[in-house]
């Protein structure tokens, strides 16, 4: 009795913790002058209320939505004479009397459910908005952009381009102000990183420096552009959407060969295809009327996901799974949403029906792909359909395939069947539980998909998928790119534009964007080009006390993107400031260092990836994006710097700060040789100790270190040596590291305490952050 009696105290103490800390935060926010149900209303019922009163009419109580007007304002059918909402009275609205009941017999969300009660703020919102008179409205992002006036800011002569009114009157909103430009070294560290992937050279920083122009800052992008490292670049979240990699995953999990795409991707980037024929080309390029080999290559972006190559699998259920891959893949990736959540149901937050899963899922249903091909000894490089490259492709249209030898290269690709395989719903996504057939559909939700204009096949959702009024495409794409610049999308939760993903934090600016990018057709590099030259963009990282307190996560953007490079290019950097980078372009994956075991311990001890058989020569220096994926055991240093492992679409990675990187950084094979190598390098010079610690601290960071740093690199060199000289530590040994030709003609005490000293500055947070 005493346990049941503290549980009671215990538990009325937190409520009214809780109670007491909602109903402060809520004072600290003053209610809209006019409530919208898009951006005040919708995200309330969402969280609160649609598990219950929602889309899945599985799960739907009292008959009641609360999704949809009609039903919102129709009688309840379990309380007689009663409304869930009476527009413009709150007091004889069941919806209202509900959520702000003391009582937990009547109150809503029940407390069984663990939704938890609205806020006093929550619920004086709803409050308002009754009383303004319950406007429904269409989800915001199911309704066509619209390219809204610029706004009026009070500093125009900040202003760069068109984003920054956006941004600026959203910062005036919130009492912020934006900081100043960047210095000249940080901010081409920034934009060369962010366009590039790779560092700036010694010589692109003098010339940027010494550039008094007051177009200086706008040369060096247009030359970052027209670089071949921007493909590269620009390729790597690509390849996170289409899921690729370099072998089949599962058990066996062989080696196939896809890296043909990925050479086209980069391809793509780098001569400017515009999105709607690079989305278009990946969706159906096979269908176009005389498709050729390009565009047929480029539908490998649906066929990188994983095959099963084991024994007495049940064909169908697998060719089935491919297919729901697919439609993933697309959903989310293209289109933003969540829509693998209807495939056993209807979506409890989002008006998408069973139904509309499986009539997306039937334009990949038609394809001559199938579920299984044989075990793994009789694995191909490529699974049916594939397409063939010869060597005279290569030298003619497929010019951009980077491939020595005269063999032909198989690589998969989509394929229509001559006749037609029906679709049905799946009773819980089951393989072998059909109900009903249906037919070839894109999301009535989103658009509605006219058969009178598009066809019933990839290529009628191609064409629906880029028509301008497609309110998701352009959003999309240029959040996902906004993503990659100022490190968040203006729509946070990039792969759901959905009831429950976040709201844009600018949504105007994400429209004006949006329409932009189409009318000037679909341009990328031009897209690019205005994130990087707004004065947004150009804006100094130092954040003071006053914007850490009001906008911790830089929503509101008043300082600059600053954060840690993707793995990829943490990799990168390392390679290329050492001078190790081999700037080849394309070609097929290679396998640097790597601990030993990692795969022989995940294997089958089957296939020709039983065994890690690690690469030599210039395989070793290649960029990170050529690294060899293996599904089942991903390259573990790109891994911990959070990497995707690539088994489904990816629009958004994680970003964590762990231990393990550091030890990355401190340990790994190819950062202690890119030490020695660039120590070597700089000794060969001959000049004095503050020439070689400055260039190589240049070369790491981008920009000349101040007299206090000088002087603890120049410190912590002077004990390095003084060690070394003594012999407490071993010259020879500390020199041994890496395959990359020793120079033995530079004096090794030297040149280990300066490889020492270079080591300590990859270590530092600004090496591997722009």
């Amino acid at each position: 009795m005493i346990s049941k009696i503290i549980s009671l105290i215990s538990w009325v103490i937190i409520s009214v913790f809780f109670m007491n800390a909602c109903k402060n935060a809520a004072n600290n926010n003053a209610l809209p002058e006019t409530v919208s149900y898009n951006f005040d209303i919708r995200p309330i019922l969402s969280d609160k209320c649609y598990a219950c009163h929602g889309p899945d009419a599985n799960k739907r109580k009292a008959s009641l939505r609360l999704d949809i007007a009609d039903s919102a304002f129709a009688p309840l059918k379990e309380t007689k004479g009663a409304f869930a909402i009476v527009a413009g009275k709150p007091e004889e609205s069941e919806l209202y009397k509900r959520i702000s009941s003391p009582d937990p017999t009547y109150q809503m969300p029940v407390p069984e459910s663990h939704l938890g009660v609205l806020n006093e703020y929550q619920i004086a919102l709803i409050k308002k908005w009754i009383t303004q008179g319950a406007k429904f409205e269409r989800h915001w992002a199911f309704t066509p952009p619209k390219k809204a006036s610029l706004p009026k800011v009070s500093d125009e002569k900040w202003v760069k381009n068109e984003i920054d009114y956006f941004i600026l009157s959203k910062m005036e909103t919130k009492g912020l102000a934006p900081n100043e430009e960047a210095d000249k070294e940080r901010l081409l560290k920034r934009v060369t990183e962010d366009i590039t992937g790779l560092p700036p050279s010694l010589q692109a920083m003098d010339d940027f420096l010494n550039d008094k122009s007051a177009n200086a800052y706008e040369k060096a992008v247009d030359r970052l552009l027209q670089s071949t490292a921007y493909g590269e670049k620009m390729a790597v979240h690509w390849l996170d959407v289409a899921r690729y990699a370099d072998s089949y995953g599962y058990q066996d999990d062989n080696i196939r060969t896809q890296w043909p795409w990925r050479d086209w991707v980069i391809h793509a980037f780098n001569e400017n295809l515009s999105y709607d024929k690079f989305i278009t080309w990946q969706i159906a390029g096979d269908m176009l009327p005389d498709a050729n080999k390009e565009q047929i290559l480029a539908t490998g972006f649906f066929r990188n996901h994983k095959y099963t190559e084991e024994g007495g699998v049940i064909p169908e259920e697998y060719r089935i799974e491919y297919n729901l891959d697919k439609t993933k893949t697309y959903s989310r990736g293209i289109m933003g949403l969540t829509v693998e959540c209807a495939q056993c149901h209807d979506h409890k937050y989002d008006p998408f029906k069973q139904k509309d899963y499986y009539s997306l899922f039937a334009f990949f249903n038609n394809t001559k792909e199938v579920g299984f091909e044989g075990d793994i000894t009789m694995s191909k490089p490529g699974k049916m359909p594939v397409l063939e490259i010869t060597q005279a492709d290569r030298k003619k249209l497929l010019n951009f395939i980077n491939e020595p030898d005269t063999a032909t290269l198989m690589v998969s690709v989509m394929g229509e069947r001559d006749t037609l395989r029906k679709t049905f719903v799946l009773n819980r996504g089951v393989y072998d539980a059909p109900t009903y057939q249906v037919l070839p559909a894109a999301l009535p939700a989103v658009m509605p998909y006219d058969t009178v204009k598009y066809p019933r096949n990839r290529l009628g959702l191609a064409a629906w998928t880029v028509n301008k009024n497609n309110p998701l495409t352009a959003r999309v794409f240029v959040n996902q790119l906004w993503q990659e610049f100022f490190g968040r999308g203006i729509v946070k939760t990039a792969g759901d534009f959905g009831m429950q993903g976040d709201l844009p934090s600018h949504p105007e600016l994400l429209d004006w964007l949006a329409v932009d990018f189409m009318e000037h057709g679909w341009d990328i590099k031009r897209l690019v080009k205005q994130m990087v030259m707004s004065a947004t963009y150009r804006q100094s990282a130092v954040i003071t006390k006053k914007k850490l307190d009001i906008d911790p996560e830089n929503i509101y953007l008043s300082r600059g993107p600053r954060f840690r490079l993707p793995a990829e290019f943490v990799r990168d950097m390392v390679l290329s400031s050492s001078g190790l980078l081999v700037r080849t372009i394309g070609g097929a994956s290679v396998k640097p260092y790597q601990p030993k075991g990692l795969w022989e311990q995940a294997t089958s001890g089957r296939g020709a990836l039983a065994a890690y058989k690690q690469d030599h020569g210039d395989s070793l220096y290649r960029r990170g994006i050529y690294t060899f994926i293996k599904l089942t055991v991903p390259p573990p240093s790109m891994g911990i710097f959070d990497a995707s492992n690539r088994d489904q679409c990816e629009v958004k990675r994680l970003k964590t700060n762990t231990p393990l990187q550091a030890l990355v950084m401190m340990n790994d094979p190819t950062v202690l040789e890119a030490s020695r190598v660039l120590a070597q390098k700089i000794s060969e010079e001959k000049k004095d100790e503050n020439y070689d610690l400055t260039k190589g601290f240049r070369l790491i960071i981008c920009r000349t270190p101040d007299n206090n740093e000088l002087k603890i690199l120049k410190s912590y060199y002077d004990e390095e040596l003084e060690l070394f000289q003594q012999k407490k530590l071993s010259a020879d040994t500390t020199l041994k590291q890496g395959e990359y030709a020793q120079d033995n003609k530079v004096d090794a005490n030297t040149t280990a305490s300066l490889m020492k000293t270079i080591e300590m500055i990859y270590n530092m947070e600004e090496a591997i952050t722009k």
